[in-house]
Formats: C-alpha cells, structure tokens, sequence
C-alpha cells in the first residue's frame, strides 16, 4: 500500500437506520453506513503493515458514519474515517535520539539548584537558638 489508501473494493458496507431525532425520514431510510475492511485478507497489505494495523485495531478495522441525511454523504464520511485509522494505525513513529544536557542547560538547572538550597536554608532555625 504505497500512498496508504485502502482500495474501494476491499472496503464492505453495511447500511442501517441513523439513530437519534429525524422525524419521519429518519425512520424510514438507512442512511447510517458501516465501513469495514478486512485486514488479514487485504491484497495491498504488506505481512508487517497487516501486522501494525491488527495490533492497534483488530483484525478487522470499522468506521461509523451518520452524520448526514444522505446515505451516499454517510458513505464518504465513513470511508474517510476508515482511511484516517488505517494510515494512524500505519504511522511508524520517528525513533528518538538521545542527546547530552548542553553546557548552559547544566549551568542553569545547577543555579536553579543553589538558589533553592538557599531559600531552604533560609527557612530553617537559626543555630542556638534551642
């Protein structure tokens, strides 16, 4: 999967009633749509991409829509969020390089350090006064 798009035709779509207020239309047209794409039998997949997506999201990946009155609206919507947890799920994190404190970091976090040495000093009773 080069630019990470999940192919049309591996994707099934299921059709329902969108719930919540509508009136009447709602009641009689499914316009909710369920996108789900089956990980394990993809073809664009690579065995380690399968892997990755499998690990976060399950062997099946779904994405929910209904949002809008169209079930043709619902689909492209549905899709899109499909697509987005793909490549999120896809998304190989840059490896972080660790790197020494610099000269003047350590010169201030050490000042930071006097300084409040000193305000604690500062709070404590003076000697002989027991």
């Amino acid at each position: 999967m080069s630019a990470r798009r999940v192919p049309p035709e591996e994707v099934v779509f299921r059709a329902s009633r969108s719930s919540g207020p509508g009136g009447q239309h709602a009641n009689v047209t499914a316009s909710r749509i369920e996108a789900s794409f089956d990980v394990t039998a993809s073809a664009v997949l690579t065995d380690e991409q399968k892997r990755r997506v499998t690990a976060r999201y399950g062997p099946v990946v779904r994405a929910v829509a209904q949002d809008a009155r169209s079930q043709a609206r619902n689909r492209e919507l549905a899709l899109q969020r499909l697509q987005e947890r793909v490549e999120r799920a896809l998304h190989v994190p840059k490896a972080r390089t660790a790197t020494k404190p610099t000269k003047a970091s350590r010169r201030r976090r050490a000042e930071s350090k006097r300084r409040r040495a000193d305000v604690k000093r500062g709070r404590q009773r003076p000697a002989g006064e027991d």
